[in-house]
C-alpha cells in the first residue's frame, strides 16, 4: 500500500491531454510522458506521448476543417484572433505562473512579460487580417490582371520549450489570421503553458481550425514533418533539427520557415565603456533567461582599450544576480530546462575552466550543495581572454557562458563577428551613430540591435541568415511571406 506522502504526490501531478478536433483527447497509444519542473526536478504533470496515429487525426481535423475557414472573412478572423488576446490578457498572471515552474524561468524577470508578449502577438495579427491584399497589374485598359493572397492549407508547426507560449502564439495567430488551419506540436519538457493557452483559444476558435499535440520530436514532430497532407511547415528550434525538418519538407516541396540557432556577436567600441551599455549587453545575453534564447549575445567583442574595465564593471553587476526559485517574485535567474542540458552547460564551463590562457571573471560551475542544488540551477558565466576559434565561442551553449574577446582593428572584428555559420542577432554598441551603422551593415545577421539588447516585438522583421534559418514571421510581410501564396488572375475584359 502506498504512503500517506507518496499518495499525495501522485494526486499533486496533473493529468493534461492533448486538443484534437476541438477535443481534448489522450495519446491513441494510451502511453504518457512526465513533466519536470526544473526549479525543483519533480514531475508536475503528465501528457499524452503523441505519435503518428495522433498527428494523423490532427491533420485529418485540420483538413477537413480548413475550407470552410478559409471562407471566413478575413476581419472575422481577427476578430477572433483580437477576442483570444482580451481573454488571455486576462489570464497573464496563470499563465505566467504555469510557465515559471514549467520552464524554469523566473516569473518577474521572464515568464510574466512572456505571458504578455502573447497576448500582444495575437492582437497585432488580430489586426492585420484586412491587410491581406493582393495587387492590381497594369496591362492595359481592356484587360484586368490582379493577385490574390489565399491561404496555403495544413500549417504544421514545432516549437520549442524556451519560450514556448510566445512562440505557440507566434505560430497560431499568423496562421490563422492568413486563413489556415494549424497542427502544433509543442515542446515535451514545456507544454503546459501552450495547452492553457489553447483552452482559451477554444472558446473562440471553430473545431478542428486549431490542433496541439504533444509527443516527443523524433515521434510527432517527425511524423507531422512527413504528412502528405500538409502544406507548410514552420519550425523553431536547434538548427541540426531544422535541417531534418527541411529534407522532410524538400521531400514533397513544401514551404518552410525555420527560425534556428546563433551564436550572437556583441561589439563594444571604446566610447560605450559605460554602464548603459554593460546593462544593455546583459540584457542582450539574456542572463535572466538563463541565456536560454538563441538571439543571447554570447561572444563579447570588447576594444582592447576598455577591455579590463567594461569586464569588471559587467562581472561586479552579473554577481549581483539573485538564482533561485522560478516562482519567487526575488529570484532574477531561474533554472536550466532539463537534467539533459544542465549537464551540457556545465561541461561547457568546465571545458572553460581547463581552458589555457582563459580568465574566469565571475560564475562557473553551480554550487552542488544548498538551495541551489536541489535544481537545474547555472550560475551566469563570463570568461576573458577568450579566443573566437574555441568551442566556446564557436558552439550555440545554450546557456549563461559568455566569452569576452580582445580587438583593436574594427574589420578585425567584424571579420571575427562573421566568422560563424550562424546569423541570427547582433549587437553593436557605440555613440557613433555612422559608425554603428556601417558595422550593422557588414555584420552577416539577420537582426541588428544598435545600443540596445531587447527582444522582438511585433511587427519587427525578424529571422535568420546562413544556417540560423529562412524566413520571417513577425510582421505583416512576414505572414504574407510564410502564409500565403499569391494567385494571379488575369481578365480579357474585351471579349
Amino acid at each position: 500500500m502506498a504512503s500517506t506522502s507518496t499518495a499525495a504526490a501522485a494526486q499533486s501531478i496533473r493529468s493534461e491531454k492533448m486538443f484534437i478536433d476541438g477535443a481534448w483527447v489522450g495519446a491513441a497509444s494510451g502511453r504518457e510522458l512526465p513533466v519536470e519542473a526544473p526549479g525543483t526536478r519533480e514531475t508536475i504533470a503528465s501528457i499524452p506521448r503523441g505519435g503518428a496515429e495522433d498527428i494523423a487525426r490532427a491533420v485529418k481535423a485540420a483538413a477537413q476543417a480548413f475550407p470552410a475557414w478559409r471562407r471566413v472573412a478575413p476581419r472575422d478572423r481577427g476578430r477572433m484572433l483580437q477576442k483570444i488576446a482580451d481573454a488571455m490578457e486576462e489570464k497573464v498572471e496563470d499563465l505566467a505562473r504555469i510557465l515559471a515552474e514549467e520552464t524554469g524561468n523566473a516569473i518577474r524577470t521572464q515568464a510574466r512579460g512572456e505571458a504578455r508578449s502573447a497576448v500582444d502577438i495575437m492582437r497585432y495579427f488580430g489586426g492585420l487580417a484586412s491587410e491581406l491584399k493582393g495587387e492590381t497589374i497594369p496591362l492595359g485598359e481592356h484587360v484586368l490582371s490582379y493577385t490574390r493572397r489565399e491561404p496555403i492549407g495544413v500549417v504544421g508547426a514545432i516549437i520549442p520549450w524556451n519560450a514556448p507560449v510566445a512562440l505557440a502564439a507566434l505560430k497560431i495567430a499568423p496562421a490563422l489570421c492568413a486563413g489556415n488551419t494549424l497542427v502544433l506540436k509543442a515542446a515535451e519538457d514545456a507544454p503546459l503553458g501552450v495547452l492553457a493557452m489553447t483552452r482559451i483559444c477554444e472558446q473562440f476558435l471553430p473545431k478542428g481550425v486549431l490542433n496541439v499535440v504533444t509527443g516527443l520530436g523524433e515521434e510527432a514532430g517527425a511524423a507531422l514533418s512527413a504528412h502528405p497532407t500538409v502544406r507548410k511547415l514552420s519550425f523553431t528550434g536547434s538548427t541540426e533539427v531544422g535541417k531534418i525538418i527541411m529534407r522532410a519538407a524538400a521531400e514533397r516541396i513544401v514551404p518552410v520557415s525555420l527560425e534556428l540557432g546563433g551564436k550572437s556577436p556583441s561589439i563594444v567600441y571604446p566610447d560605450a565603456n559605460e554602464d548603459w551599455a554593460v546593462d544593455g549587453i546583459i540584457a542582450a545575453m539574456r542572463f535572466t533567461r538563463q541565456s536560454q534564447s538563441c538571439t543571447a549575445g554570447s561572444r563579447l567583442f570588447l576594444h582592447a582599450d576598455i577591455f579590463d574595465s567594461f569586464l569588471q564593471k559587467l562581472a561586479d553587476k552579473t554577481a549581483k544576480f539573485k538564482i533561485g526559485d522560478p516562482l519567487d517574485e526575488t529570484s532574477d535567474i531561474g533554472a536550466i530546462i532539463n537534467e539533459k542540458q544542465f549537464k551540457k552547460v556545465c561541461g561547457y564551463v568546465e571545458e572553460g575552466l581547463n581552458l589555457p590562457g582563459s580568465k574566469l571573471l565571475v560564475g562557473g560551475l553551480p554550487p552542488k550543495s544548498g538551495p541551489l542544488s536541489k535544481g537545474y540551477f547555472a550560475v551566469p558565466t563570463i570568461f576573458a581572454n577568450a579566443a573566437n576559434d574555441w568551442r566556446l565561442a564557436r558552439e550555440e551553449i545554450f546557456g549563461p557562458v559568455l566569452v569576452a574577446i580582445r580587438w583593436t582593428d574594427e574589420a578585425d572584428a567584424i571579420r571575427m563577428a562573421n566568422d560563424t555559420h550562424y546569423g541570427l542577432a547582433a549587437y553593436v554598441w557605440t555613440k557613433d551613430i555612422g559608425r554603428a551603422l556601417r558595422a550593422s551593415h557588414a555584420i552577416e545577421a539577420g537582426w541588428v540591435q544598435v545600443n540596445q539588447g531587447l527582444g522582438q516585438f511585433p511587427g519587427q522583421s525578424y529571422g535568420g541568415v546562413k544556417q540560423s534559418g529562412i524566413g520571417r514571421e513577425h510582421s505583416l510581410e512576414g505572414m504574407l511571406d510564410s502564409f500565403t501564396q499569391r494567385k494571379n488572375v488575369t481578365v480579357n475584359l474585351a471579349v
